[in-house]
Parts: structure tokens; C-alpha cells; sequence
């Protein structure tokens, strides 16, 4: 699944393509990419139809088009599911396969969504006000990310030390810091040489602290090379893949030499996913426990 590097890659070729323009017509071309639109897919086409690009945001994950006209405005939020992408094409190309909404631009392009797996899909939210900026509804509730003037290093960390559950499991909890996946967590807890089962409470402030800049800097260099692709189903509006698999530690290295000690990369089972560690560098709850 996309975690915030993907999605601002996304979102920073969607800007370029998007702001200004004008949506001259909508296609919804399966109905599950509009199920989480309470109005059904009729709806969402008449009410994005004719309105003016504002912009495009982000908050963690999620990703929304802002547009309006002189009577409403609305955020248009896009849930990309494993396989969603967000694709310019000039108006008349040959539509993929897995093509589920088509949005027709004033410029002679389409806005396509395109999602093998369909789960994903688009619905329209309206926003709200919250003391940093306005958001969609359905977003309100997600921590601010590690690039919003709104994030607090402090505030994290004391939110971590207020839990008591696996460092990881916290970590990927969108209402602690919203953007992390299992990709950029790994990353970030081998950086801080911190196993994923380790327990909040028992994890010092400064070393918790460490691992949030850690988590802010991974991501902001995963975005510099356009995030993350292991395979055809993340790629940029353009279609072109991310670089940063090459510059992983951890996640997908299973039984390669860690880049810091040689030991070779673990993976264990985790929250219905893989754990990547070191297990030198990273010692599990127990081996501390046995070594004191």
C-alpha cells in the first residue's frame, strides 16, 4: 500500500497537472471505485463536473483535489487501496485495462484512476475547520505528518510514552503520526537500531525522540527519489517507478547482510505482515531480558 512518500510524489505531479485547470466531465467505470461516496457514483460525476482545480493536499496517506464553483466546494479524497493510480493521459489515448474513473480536463488531458484490485476509490468529503487548516471529514480524525507546520516532535513522543504496546504497533497508528506503512517503519526502527515489539513505556524519551527524526528524515529522502516501487502497481503520474528500494536497510532485505554489522536481515510475522529487523543490531524484548 502507498505510505506518504508515494502519495506525495502523487501529489506533487497532480499539482503541476491540476491546479487551475477546470473538470469538464466525469466517467465512473466501476462502481466499487465509488463506493465509499455516500451519493453514489451519479452524484459524485454532477457534483465534480464544471468545478474549478484549487489545489491538491495531503495529510499522511490520504490525498484529496480541492474544487469548487461560485455555489460549492468540496474536497475530492482518493483512497489509493494497494493498487491505485493516479494517471495523465492526453484525452484520446488508449484507456488501460484497469481504467475506474476517467476525470476530462479543460486542457485536452484526463485525470485517469486506475486499480487492479479495486481497493481503492474516490468519494467527496466536505471540509471542516481544525486548528491547523481545513480537511476533509473523513480526515480530521489522522494525525498531522511530519511536513505539516502542524506536527509536534514533542507531541509524539509524549504520545508514544503515553502507550504501552509494541514500538511498531504504535508507530503504524495513523492517529499517533499519520504516513508510516510497514515499508518507512522498518526502515526507521533499523535506523534507530529499535526492534518493533519493543514496548513504548520501557523505550527512554530521547531514544523515542531519535526515532521520530529518524521516521521524518527516511521519508523525506524516499520522497527526493520518488518513493517506493517493488512492482508496476506504484508509479507516478507519468507511469515512471520510485527509487528508494535501492536504498533500503531492512524492509524486503530478508536474509541479506544488515548495511551496518553484516548480520543477516530477519523477517518475522507481524500485525498480519512482515517484520524486517537485524537481529545484532536490533535485539528483540527477550534477548535484552536474557543479557542482563
Amino acid at each position: 500500500m502507498p505510505e506518504l512518500p508515494e502519495v506525495e510524489t502523487i501529489r506533487r505531479g497532480l499539482a503541476v497537472h491540476l491546479a487551475g485547470r477546470t473538470v469538464r466531465d466525469v466517467e465512473v467505470l466501476h462502481p466499487r471505485a465509488v463506493r465509499r461516496h455516500v451519493g453514489g457514483g451519479l452524484d459524485l460525476v454532477n457534483r465534480l463536473r464544471g468545478k474549478h482545480v484549487d489545489g491538491v493536499e495531503r495529510r499522511g496517506k490520504y490525498m484529496w483535489l480541492l474544487a469548487s464553483d461560485l455555489s460549492d466546494e468540496v474536497a475530492a479524497v482518493v483512497h489509493l487501496g494497494m493498487s491505485g493510480q493516479m494517471l495523465i493521459a492526453e484525452q484520446g489515448a488508449e484507456d488501460p485495462i484497469h481504467l475506474r474513473i476517467r476525470a476530462v480536463l479543460d486542457d485536452g488531458h484526463e485525470l485517469r484512476f486506475v486499480d487492479q484490485r479495486t481497493f481503492g476509490g474516490w468519494l467527496l468529503d466536505d471540509l471542516v475547520d481544525t486548528p491547523a487548516r481545513k480537511l476533509p471529514e473523513s480526515v480530521a480524525h489522522i494525525a498531522a505528518d511530519p511536513f505539516e507546520d502542524a506536527f509536534s516532535r514533542d507531541d509524539v513522543v509524549s504520545a508514544l510514552r503515553r502507550r504501552d504496546t509494541e514500538i511498531k504497533r504504535a508507530i503504524l497508528d495513523q492517529t499517533v503520526i499519520s504516513g508510516v506503512g510497514n515499508i518507512y517503519a522498518d526502515e526507521s526502527l533499523w535506523r534507530a537500531q529499535l526492534h518493533g515489539r519493543r514496548r513504548t513505556k520501557g523505550i527512554p524519551r530521547a531514544r523515542l525522540g531519535e526515532l521520530v527524526d529518524h521516521i521524518t528524515d527516511v521519508m523525506g529522502e524516499a520522497i527526493e527519489v520518488g518513493g517506493t516501487s517493488f512492482d508496476d502497481l506504484y508509479v507516478n503520474v507519468n507511469g515512471q517507478s520510485g527509487y528508494f528500494d535501492r536504498s533500503l536497510s531492512a524492509y524486503g532485505r530478508t536474509g541479506l547482510p544488515c548495511p551496518r554489522c553484516g548480520t543477516p536481515v530477519l523477517r518475522e510475522q507481524f500485525m498480519n505482515r512482515g517484520s524486517h529487523f537485524c537481529p545484532n543490531c536490533q535485539l528483540p524484548p527477550r534477548a535484552r531480558r536474557q543479557t542482563r
